[in-house]
């Protein structure tokens, strides 16, 4: 099945999330390049370094903050693909899905077959699947999943429309047989 994400559908958030984080982690970043260039206002080529060093710190932090606002959660006709930023995209098949719940939960460690795409150490929504969908790690691994639990900025949203697309999607009528001859 070819799903055509470039017509878009339904997107649906999960950097809202990251938002105190992000701002939180650049300021370390900006406190962190000022103390080490006071400590270090005696050596001046690591003086000078410090800042330059501080300021690709606080562009990959917004960074990585751009690219979970740019690549968000997308609900097509066929099938609903999750991202976390740069790290996953997995496509799941509508037909796939067993059940939808929203429900908070920590993330925590996870089992055999089982996908967390947390944000901020929690998830919001989690997914049986039917059957088990291929997820490809970061470093080109494959894994068979049958659980996946993420987080999405609206989860009720999500979740009201992710029923409504599965349950389409299986009371699609299949197409007459023809005139009984």
């Amino acid at each position: 099945m070819r799903i055509n994400w470039a017509g878009g559908g339904r997107v649906f958030g999960y950097a809202r999330g990251r938002r105190a984080l992000v701002a939180g982690s650049a300021l370390a970043c900006v406190l962190e390049t000022l103390t080490l260039s006071v400590l270090l206002r005696d050596s001046p080529v690591p003086h000078q370094l410090v800042p330059l060093l501080g300021l690709f710190a606080v562009a990959a932090v917004a960074a990585l903050h751009a690219s979970s606002a740019a690549r968000p959660h997308q609900l097509d006709r066929g099938a609903l693909r999750l991202r976390r930023a740069v790290r996953a995209d997995l496509v799941i098949p509508l037909g796939h899905i067993a059940s939808v719940e929203g429900e908070l939960r920590a993330a925590r460690r996870r089992a055999d077959g089982e996908l967390d795409l947390p944000v901020g150490f929690r998830t919001s929504v989690t997914l049986q699947l039917a059957e088990p969908v291929s997820h490809f790690t970061f470093f080109g691994g494959r894994r068979a999943v049958d659980t996946v639990r993420f987080h999405a900025d609206d989860a009720e949203r999500l979740v009201a429309a992710l029923v409504e697309a599965v349950t389409r999607a299986r009371t699609v009528p299949s197409p007459s047989p023809g005139r009984p001859g």
